[in-house]
């Protein structure tokens, strides 16, 4: 069968586009995931989602080792399922900063300034908590703020005040900089994914195919022109053909992989791996960024998370959500949020703090997603974020084998300028956790480092215990210069009836997380196609 629209990638912007595209009748959209259908218990429960990792809804992404963080490899999921990361993330609604996508039209990117991009924003979401002129109401994403406040993300708040932060009702709104509670991706104690809010409302129409456990191989590229896909589907591979356009929304590391396996990208690197080169596109797979934390923490007087780990604790929490959707489990572990700038000259913040009601091991064990990296004793984290990095990586092939991991190489730190900022956050961080309103909770004050710090006891710290935040953009590029990729309408240069759709697009990270970001493209890359019929 032939379809007009074949997406490959049912993530976060995938989701948004088959919604889109498929509500004019007149059009038939394939929808393919590698991943399966998202049935998964622990996906509905905010407070579970830790325990997605390295399962089968995780692609369970590793780097490769990292020259600036003690030659580390570090573990990156990714969601491998209908709704991809939105699925298995933290869920943390953050648009970014206005300036990020004043920016993205500055490079050279008609029509993504902050004024053009804020409407597809507000077309997305139902806000439980704020409206206009900031937000929308009556949009298929439900975003929500707690229902409770908790005693620690107060006292966060508290001690970030009385270290000059102020406090921010609404990150999202006029302002980012400041203190704020996090706003969430969440409805009714659910995880509000994009495959729950845009794709299983409208898997009953007609025109709309939807299939999962399907690998893209390729895309079939004929006389400069892309006309189809070439499948794997278990011990099957199948060829199916479209009408009008292929839209690629595989995410940062696998969008640039499946270009590259269809012959798109930098010739000697296909030449390498003994892929034909359909078109030499050196962008392909470059401009890779992704934020990066590094940890304080401390002990608390009172039960934390922590306390929510251990076996009888967690059954009981999930009895009590399982039955009356209530209960610590019904929260996402992250709590509250901070933006703030190393230097009051910067247009925007280029430092975020994520507070989180459980303790941070003091071993260095790594990835604090990963619950054996949480402390056995009660307490609290600050995870400092490196919101502006300069580093940059990319993306690459190990092998021509389709079903193989891509080679990620972030080049975590590699530019110092970063280092120098993660020390002013950590000390910043180090600061709140001393301040009386944590200390209140904390009596013995920051642990995690040890105190006194140094900047060289500080930079042995982030080495040892650096971490991206899973937030990876920029390997297809949009833009007008040699390493663009895609141009301001998302279509793949040199190569027609293409486009991205992604977090890959971005050509520089936004100030903050990255998935509403997706979905705003989402919105926006299906008003760019549908203006093409």
């Amino acid at each position: 069968m032939r379809y007009d629209y074949i997406i490959i990638g049912a993530g976060s912007a995938g989701c948004v586009l088959a919604n889109r595209l498929s509500a004019r009748q007149e059009l038939t959209v394939l929808l393919l995931e590698a991943g399966q259908a998202d049935n998964k218990l622990e996906i509905g429960i905010p407070g579970a989602y830790t325990k997605l990792n390295r399962t089968s809804v995780d692609w369970a992404f590793c780097t490769e080792e990292q020259e600036f963080a003690n030659q580390r490899k570090i573990y990156i999921p990714r969601g491998k399922t209908l709704g991809g990361s939105s699925s298995t993330n933290a869920m943390a609604y953050v648009r970014g900063n206005k300036e990020d996508y004043n920016e993205w039209r500055d490079l050279g990117n008609e029509g993504w300034g902050y004024d053009e991009v804020l409407p597809y924003f507000k077309r997305s979401e139902n806000n439980e908590n704020f409206g206009e002129p900031w937000h929308g109401k009556g949009g298929e994403l439900n975003v929500s703020l707690e229902g409770h406040r908790r005693t620690m993300g107060r006292a966060f708040i508290s001690a970030c005040v009385q270290n000059g932060i102020p406090y921010n009702e609404d990150y999202n709104g006029e302002q980012q900089c400041g203190a704020s509670m996090l706003q969430f991706t969440i409805k009714g104690n659910r995880r509000h994914s994009t495959a729950t809010a845009f794709l299983k409302p409208v898997l009953k129409r007609k025109n709309l195919s939807v299939r999962t456990g399907s690998y893209v191989r390729r895309i079939i590229i004929e006389n400069g022109t892309a006309k189809g896909v070439e499948v794997i589907a278990g011990e099957l591979i199948e060829k199916i053909y479209c009408n009008k356009e292929i839209i690629l929304s595989a995410g940062t590391f696998q969008s640039p992989q499946v270009l590259m396996l269809s012959g798109i990208g930098d010739q000697t690197e296909l030449n390498r791996l003994g892929l034909s080169s359909v078109l030499h596109l050196p962008g392909v797979g470059r401009n890779l960024q992704d934020h990066i934390w590094s940890g304080v923490s401390g002990l608390t007087n009172i039960p934390t998370g922590n306390s929510l780990i251990k076996p009888m604790n967690m059954v009981k929490a999930l009895l009590q959500h399982l039955v009356f959707r209530k209960g610590p489990l019904s929260n996402s572990v992250l709590e509250a949020n901070a933006f703030l700038k190393s230097d009051e000259v910067l247009v925007r913040p280029d430092i975020q703090f994520h507070f989180v009601p459980i303790g941070i091991s003091s071993d260095y064990s790594t990835d604090i997603y990963d619950l054996n990296s949480f402390s056995r004793k009660d307490g609290y984290g600050i995870l400092t974020i490196l919101a502006r990095p300069e580093s940059r990586g990319y993306v690459s092939l190990k092998s021509a084998d389709p079903l193989a991991p891509p080679l990620i190489q972030p080049n975590l730190l590699s530019d110092p300028r970063d280092m120098e900022v993660m020390i002013k956050a950590l000390r910043k961080a180090i600061d709140i956790g001393q301040s009386s309103s944590i200390k209140e909770f904390s009596p013995d004050g920051v642990c995690f480092p040890t105190l006194p710090v140094t900047d060289n006891s500080l930079r042995e710290h982030i080495r040892k215990t650096v971490e991206t935040l899973y937030h990876p953009v920029g390997t297809c590029k949009m833009g007008n210069d040699e390493r663009s990729v895609v141009d301001q309408r998302l279509r793949l240069f040199g190569i027609k009836g293409l486009r991205v759709a992604d977090a890959s697009i971005m050509p520089t990270i936004i100030t903050g997380n990255t998935n509403a970001a997706c979905i705003m493209i989402g919105e926006k890359a299906s008003d760019l196609v549908l203006k093409d019929v």
